[in-house]
């Protein structure tokens, strides 16, 4: 468990000392650490196994957001991802949330929804009810599918039935609510499923055709708040500008796709590396962020205190129960990394970095522009294009973003002449 997440001066150090801290301030085992590290130790063996034609990895950066507060426990979050600036303004938000209590996160449970579709049925609405007269019949079945989830107090606990206009006429859509505690819960909800169909076409007279768990997630919310330091923001005119930048993401759409993007920025970067599902959890945003038309996963007010505040609520499907979470040992070593011990503290987190990512793009439009960040990162990148290694790089792209010229061929100049001097 970490003791403090707030790390200062982190970016600061180069890679092996902040192995170093890590290690410190998690008191995890190095070996544990190793393929994290050094994803050279990661066996292909394993790789060869989770999919097909398997050839080789491929390696995404992998960096710790600091100062991270969630529900008054603090935790340093991996994070995968290629994007410049991304790890550092979550961080860098979660700062600003800190002395305010950090990140309060609620959810409505670890609930999956399974549906079964029914095709060709003689009397939708007379099969509807009795559907649903047969209720605890089919949890029942559905239940014997998973004993060892109804055990640790999941499984089945409710269906639903709705009649469905189609271009290929009515169905009618058994729906199957599925507690799956600490897993993502799609191989259960699929089994279950899967048992269900015969019972399913005796009651409604009809050929069940797709039996298959919904990515929408509405019933497995996380709901997340921060308060942010006006000053620390900027003061009152940048409160009023994020606002203001929130406000156009509600009223068009347009602005809205590339604002609910922030946020899964630093969503799918926890998601990736901590081995879940990152297609199911974006498919499950940008629907739920469509249901009465598309807007904005989050929310920003100011309190009676001028402070902006901030709140998420996003459908969260993660599991810290079977694939790649366990088979993976960067995954795990993410995991452990975090100190989770149950899925929907892991939602949770994943849900409070979304808030703080999407909080820091919007400053940075409102107050600086997005490039400016950006611009610093790109010019290192750049410099390592050119061959820069070392210290080399960042006095490189310290001329490059100073002249407003990123471009290797003038990396390549700047190494020439500095190597010159040397």
């Amino acid at each position: 468990m970490v003791k403090d997440s707030r790390i200062p001066g982190f970016y600061k150090l180069n890679r092996e000392k902040r192995i170093e801290k890590l290690k410190e301030a998690t008191g995890i085992d190095a070996k544990v650490l190793e393929p994290l590290i050094d994803p050279g130790k990661v066996d292909l063996e394993i790789l060869d196994h989770m999919i097909e034609n398997v050839i080789g990895s491929m390696t995404l950066p992998l960096g710790i957001a600091t100062n991270f507060a969630v529900n008054d426990k603090d935790y340093l979050i991996p994070m995968a991802i290629e994007e410049p600036s991304v790890v550092a303004a979550a961080s860098n938000a979660a700062r600003m949330a800190r002395d305010h209590g950090g990140f309060q996160a609620t959810d409505t449970g670890p609930v999956m929804i399974a549906q079964i579709q029914a095709i060709d049925v003689p009397a939708p609405f007379f099969a509807k009810n009795r559907i649903l007269e047969n209720k605890q019949e089919i949890i029942e079945l559905a239940n014997e599918q998973d004993p060892i989830l109804v055990k640790f107090g999941g499984g089945a606990k409710d269906v639903r039935v709705k009649v469905i206009d189609s271009h290929v006429g009515p169905m009618v859509i058994t729906e199957l609510i599925v507690d799956t505690r600490d897993a993502m819960g799609a191989n259960a909800v699929n089994t279950m499923a899967e048992a269900l169909a015969p019972m399913i076409e005796e009651l409604s007279g009809g050929r069940v055709l797709l039996r298959i768990l919904s990515n929408l997630a509405d019933l497995r919310l996380v709901r997340v708040r921060a308060t942010f330091d006006k000053e620390m923001l900027g003061g009152k005119e940048v409160v009023d500008g994020i606002i203001a930048a929130w406000a156009f993401a509600e009223a068009d759409p347009y602005r809205c796709a590339t604002h609910n993007k922030g946020i899964m920025n630093g969503i799918d970067a926890v998601v990736i590396a901590t081995g879940n599902d990152f297609r199911a959890i974006e498919s499950g945003a940008h629907s739920y962020a469509s249901v009465n038309g598309y807007s904005s996963l989050t929310k920003y007010e100011k309190n009676s205190d001028g402070h902006l505040v901030g709140s998420i609520e996003i459908p969260m499907a993660v599991g810290l129960v079977g694939g790649a979470t366990k088979v993976h040992p960067v995954a795990r070593a993410c995991v452990e990394i975090l100190g989770v011990d149950t899925s929907t503290e892991l939602a949770h987190v994943i849900a409070s970095v979304g808030l703080a990512q999407n909080l820091a793009a919007l400053r940075a439009l409102a107050a600086e522009g997005i490039q400016r960040g950006h611009m610093s990162l790109h010019a290192r990148n750049v410099a390592s294009t050119a061959g820069a290694r070392g210290s080399m790089v960042g006095k490189i792209a310290e001329r490059l973003v100073k002249e407003k010229n990123i471009k290797v061929e003038r990396a390549k100049e700047i190494m020439a002449e500095l190597t010159g001097k040397s």
